[in-house]
């Protein structure tokens, strides 16, 4: 049996004592029961009618997963004798507090709830939740506990008290699908790893300069012309309505909230390739960073139909993206505008998302306009890191002086961006890119020379490097400027960009097991023990063998997935 109990010592816990199971994110509060419980195929979950849906799941996973076949029992069966037992009732859980920060959905905190308690002992698994999103998550701890304790045909789990809710409500991870095009069964496989780890947002870059990915019906050439093509020769793309339907169903049935993102009033090549109309008249900085194969240039509400365009763009992609109660307007690097030119556009974008009915959300330039309370800034340039990289003179090099001019002037006013944020009332959604940017390279060594040689490749080499250890010992409110505490926290959510990724396989290589560590800081309140962590991460890589993702292992952890 793999052993679920981290623990410094020889001794075996008291019952009451407090212990560490195999799950990530860490639960809460996790109490020893004596005893093991053993699990085979065969042994049967039982719910309330309404759970159907997720017990099916659940059983698929946990097949999926450790290779157990468990069985909904059907009506008639006797629900007391059933191995696992799971019910909806919020009943002794008011002790854990309620998560803080936002929901994508924009569902109350409390209407949201998503705390729950497991109670595992000799005779099987009695489990609750306040909600059905609550019981998922329960479900979901479970599932990684008999995963981890597999053997052959059988699971043994160690006896607990678990009960756990999350810091954040706000758990979220951006996926860029422009610079390489990545298809539906990709991002299907991405909303099962974060249903996994307990993250319930899946933000998609779905515009940028090389490519666009949803349908407009009012511009066809879009998709036709500016979704033909990806970064370099990478094939192109885009997401059908019909696409963007199944993924957002797909994604529901999960707890996972898609939401996207028209990024505007930069990153817009693709726009003015399909609809040249929209495009600015050329200057000197744009033809200079088109010389040195860059491209920069900005929408203008002033110049033909941009205004209709914005308006147009953005219905389209709040109607198709219906759950998602948060539309990102973009509003990073607008490189080349003025301050007025930007903070207008980004008030206007802003003003469409409002009289849709939704909530705006951008990067954290975006603080540089009219935001409010109900909008949301997204944290990413960590002030320090840029501060370094601007005073070392390493632009020199790498852009043509009239760019590197542009440059320094728009991310040098990026240090006051979130404190200015916090003072207007908006919140702030942790992404520093730091800890939480997946594109950095991989800073440990890998355990094959085929690992090895896809390290070397993918991740950009404009970041240092990151190790898991980076990834997870770390903490929101530290990390953001102006905050002491978790009241201005939207939550948490990583990006992973997509220059160096060509396809499927680099995509999982860059999230995982980095995606654990961000599901750890986003739920988990406590601070991660590194060589406690180590022992849940190890057991985790059983499931992701599996399911065949293909995870970077690095050679300084003992895995316990199929080398």
């Amino acid at each position: 049996m793999t052993d679920l109990i981290s623990i410094h010592g020889p001794h075996q816990p008291s019952a009451g004592e407090a212990f560490s199971t195999a799950a990530i994110p860490a639960v809460r509060s996790a109490r020893f029961l004596p005893g093991t419980w053993r699990v085979s195929s065969g042994a049967r979950v039982s719910g309330p009618e309404s759970l159907a849906g997720l017990l099916h799941r659940f059983v698929e996973d946990v097949a999926t997963d450790s290779g157990l076949a468990l069985v909904v029992a059907s009506d008639g069966d006797d629900a007391v004798t059933a191995d696992i037992l799971v019910e909806l009732d919020a009943t002794g859980l008011e002790h854990l507090p309620l998560a803080t920060g936002v929901r994508a959905d924009g569902r109350d905190l409390e209407d949201a709830d998503e705390r729950h308690a497991i109670e595992i002992d000799p005779t099987g698994v009695r489990l609750r939740g306040a909600t059905h999103e609550a019981v998922h998550r329960a479900l979901t701890t479970l599932r990684q506990l008999i995963t981890a304790g597999a053997v052959g045909s059988v699971a043994e789990v160690a006896g607990a008290r678990l009960s756990d809710g999350p810091r954040f409500a706000w758990r979220g991870l951006s996926v860029d699908v422009v610079r390489t095009f990545h298809d539906p069964e990709s991002i299907r496989r991405v909303i099962d790893m974060c249903s996994l780890y307990k993250l319930n947002v899946l933000h998609l870059h779905l515009t940028d300069d090389q490519g666009w990915r949803f349908e407009v019906p009012t511009w066809p050439l879009l998709t036709e012309v500016g979704g033909a093509g990806a970064l370099g020769d990478r094939p192109g793309g885009y997401y059908s309505q019909a696409d963007v339907a199944e993924l957002v169903q797909y994604a529901r049935e999960r707890f996972v909230t898609i939401v996207p993102e028209v990024d505007l009033p930069g990153h817009v090549q693709a726009v003015f390739r399909a609809y040249p109309a929209l495009a600015p008249e050329p200057n000197p900085a744009a033809e200079a960073a088109s010389a040195a194969g860059l491209a920069i240039g900005t929408l203008d509400l002033d110049r033909g139909p941009t205004r209709q365009f914005v308006a147009d763009a953005l219905t389209a992609v709040a109607v198709q993206f219906h759950t998602a109660a948060y539309v990102h307007v973009g509003g990073d690097e607008a490189f080349g505008m003025s301050d007025e030119a930007h903070a207008a556009f980004v008030d206007e974008a802003m003003a469409v998302v409002r009289g849709l009915g939704k909530r705006a959300i951008g990067w954290q330039e975006a603080a540089r306009a009219n935001v409010g309370a109900d909008d949301v800034v997204q944290y990413w340039i960590e002030p320090n890191q840029m501060a370094a990289m601007m005073d070392s003179g390493a632009l020199d090099g790498m852009l043509p002086p009239e760019l590197a001019t542009v440059f320094l002037e728009t991310m040098g006013k990026s240090s006051d961006d979130v404190p200015t944020a916090l003072a207007k009332g908006a919140r702030v959604l942790v992404s520093p890119n730091t800890v939480l940017y997946f594109d950095q390279p991989h800073a440990e060594t890998a355990a094959t020379e085929d690992q090895e040689a896809l390290r070397a490749r993918v991740g950009l080499p404009f970041y240092p490097g990151a190790t898991l250890r980076e990834m997870v010992e770390w903490d929101p409110v530290s990390v953001t400027p102006g905050l002491d505490s978790d009241d201005r926290i939207a939550g948490v959510e990583a990006a992973v960009w997509c220059e160096t990724v060509t396809d499927r396989d680099d995509l999982e290589f860059l999230l995982m097991p980095r995606l654990a560590g961000l599901g750890e800081r986003a739920w988990s309140a406590t601070p991660t023990d590194w060589d406690e962590y180590v022992h849940r991460l190890a057991a985790a890589s059983r499931a992701w063998d599996r399911r065949g993702w293909a995870w970077f292992r690095p050679a300084s952890i003992e895995w316990q997935g199929v080398m």
